[in-house]
């Protein structure tokens, strides 16, 4: 059903992003890629994808924080492959400030990042999802988009917007029946940043990744397992596929429960 479908991917070069690009070439998408990182990096991504699943893989160096550049990526994506039939929005950019320390250029460019970039690029991904009767629109939040932490303003704003964001863009759709526009909710994802802050934290206190990791979890209130990348990548397959064409507007949590049982808190499960 996705066969031959294009799929535009923001933030794809690694993590949650670089798995959701594998999965939907796995059902057969194109891909357009976009991220952070050295040519060589952003290459050997590229071309993994392209080689293990045989389909067409491109990438484009867009700074999403310059509308002109995500304007060019969406224009680029119709150039390339002809039509944008499915949108990822998964760059993020975060910052670790209390609002009173908090640079407003750091405010200002976590937001065209993190939700002007995503309008810009449903906006201009929705006429064509319109004249083809198909689309598929898939939001990243957060559970810091159902709740909240200190020293997290600008993630925390811009996840709950981005939910904002997703239930606007599938009202204004109701009338397509194959669009549909909905948010998945991750817990804390084992993805390569959080391996990096995890280690570089723990190179700090001169204790074990293990340790910090156990740490980590506790403190973000995480009592399960770590979530892979590949997870939050299925759920955003399934939003994608036919199953799925009468689920709209929803925000749905991969987290270990968390969302709805926070109260519980136990110490260990």
């Amino acid at each position: 059903m996705l066969k031959g479908k294009t799929a535009l991917v923001t933030g794809s070069v690694i993590g949650i992003g670089n798995a959701t690009a594998h999965a939907l070439a796995a059902e057969g998408c194109n891909i357009m890629m976009c991220g952070l990182g050295t040519p060589d990096e952003v290459e050997a991504s590229r071309a993994a994808i392209e080689v293990e699943h045989r389909v067409q893989v491109k990438f484009f160096d867009a700074d999403l924080a310059q509308r002109d550049r995500t304007e060019a990526l969406a224009q680029a994506t119709e150039a390339e492959f002809g039509s944008i039939d499915i949108l990822v929005n998964n760059a993020v950019i975060r910052y670790y400030d209390d609002i009173v320390d908090f640079d407003p250029k750091n405010w200002d460019h976590a937001l065209a990042v993190n939700v002007t970039a995503p309008f810009d690029l449903t906006r201009m991904a929705l006429p064509g999802m319109k004249k083809r009767g198909w689309g598929r629109i898939v939001n990243i939040s957060s559970i810091m988009g159902l709740a909240a932490r200190s020293g997290r303003a600008d993630y925390i704003t811009s996840k709950t917007a981005i939910i904002g964001l997703t239930r606007s863009t599938a009202a204004e759709t109701l009338r397509y029946p194959n669009i549909t526009c909905n948010a998945i909710a991750p817990g804390s994802v084992l993805s390569d940043f959080i391996k990096a802050r995890i280690q570089k934290m723990a190179d700090e206190r001169q204790t074990s990744f293990d340790d910090m990791a156990k740490r980590y979890k506790k403190d973000i209130g995480q009592i399960a397992d770590f979530i892979e990348p590949a997870q939050i990548a299925d759920a955003i397959v399934y939003l994608c596929r036919d199953e799925s064409r009468h689920v709209s507007g929803t925000v749905l949590p991969v987290d270990g429960g968390i969302a709805a049982t926070w109260v519980e808190n136990p110490d260990d499960i």
